[in-house]
């Protein structure tokens, strides 16, 4: 890749991107799925999943791919974005989510696809190859997220506070003193009532958090929490976290592996990544001997940021060598 071209990439090769496709699919206990599809109708498929689990797929996540050389498929998961029913708990978990990521592959004729995804994202990608390796092509994780309870007593209980005690105090210190001793289980508490206007003010408050670590510049790509938005990926993130993201066991995907070995893939990473620290990352890239991973030095969690975008439409491009 010559130099002109990767100086385009640092700000975003292909940032405009229009659907060539968009329907709703319905998937079973009561709910529908917002779907699209970009690119090229003949291209490599690519599935792209989304962060959260909430978060709802932004036009951003196409940015990441060729256009010419993919077929991008992006969708809203259960109970967030323009999926239904809105911030919706009910049959939400990670099982449901493989089940609706193949409903949507045999949907579209897609014989095996590509699984691109970071933090949440990335944890889905790895429990969809693990469950269906052989309709996985290859994956591109940013920001890996296993789900573990090391990982989310980092981020809710002791690690990021040490680090952010300004922010955590804004977050953890509207709760009771009570509730300080077991801030994620607080706010699954108080998130899962039933009236969303009592519910307002804390969904606000838990999407204020991830936001306010999630980029290395205070000013980086994300502006304060939208309330809808925040309803959802508040009640659906505490409600996976709560119960260990539904896998069977802590740690499974980082200890069951044997089938990334026919896998090949990339893993993007920000060094200095406050959401979901490097640790995770690394300790996969030594079981995924496909996979080449990339530390950004001057990047954190979001995917937004120039170094990252660099490092994903790089690796995304060495996965269309291979597989065109």
């Amino acid at each position: 890749m010559d130099a002109q071209r990767s100086r385009h990439h640092r700000v975003g090769l292909y940032p405009h991107i229009e659907p060539f496709r968009t329907g709703m699919l319905a998937v079973g206990d009561g709910h529908t799925l917002h779907y699209e599809e970009c690119g090229r109708a003949d291209g490599v498929p690519v599935v792209a999943l989304h962060g959260g689990p909430g978060g709802g797929a932004s036009p951003a996540i196409r940015r990441f791919f060729d256009p010419d050389r993919y077929r991008i498929v992006v969708f809203d998961q259960r109970g967030c974005g323009r999926s239904r029913p809105f911030s919706s708990l009910e049959h939400n978990t990670t099982p449901h989510l493989i089940d609706d990521i193949e409903r949507l592959r045999e949907a579209l004729r897609v014989d095996r696809w590509v699984v691109f995804g970071g933090s949440w994202g990335a944890t889905l990608s790895l429990a969809y190859a693990r469950a269906h390796p052989d309709r996985t092509l290859g994956m591109v994780l940013r920001g890996v997220f296993a789900c573990t309870k090391a990982e989310l007593d980092w981020f809710y209980r002791s690690g990021a506070n040490h680090l952010f005690p300004d922010m955590w105090e804004r977050f953890a210190g509207r709760l009771s003193a009570r509730e300080r001793e077991d801030v994620l289980n607080a706010y699954y508490r108080r998130l899962n009532g039933d009236d969303i206007a009592a519910r307002r003010d804390d969904a606000l408050a838990w999407a204020s958090w991830e936001s306010s670590l999630i980029a290395m510049s205070p000013a980086g790509d994300l502006a304060a929490p939208d309330p809808r938005r925040a309803d959802a990926i508040s009640r659906i993130e505490t409600h996976y976290f709560v119960h260990g993201g539904f896998l069977e066991r802590d740690g499974v995907l980082l200890e069951e592996t044997a089938h990334l070995k026919s896998i090949p893939g990339a893993i993007v990473q920000g060094r200095y990544d406050m959401v979901t620290p490097p640790k995770t990352a690394w300790t996969l890239s030594q079981a995924w001997p496909r996979a080449r991973l990339e530390f950004i030095h001057d990047a954190g969690h979001a995917a937004g940021e120039p170094g990252i975008i660099d490092g994903l439409v790089r690796a995304t491009d060495r996965l269309a060598d291979t597989l065109e």
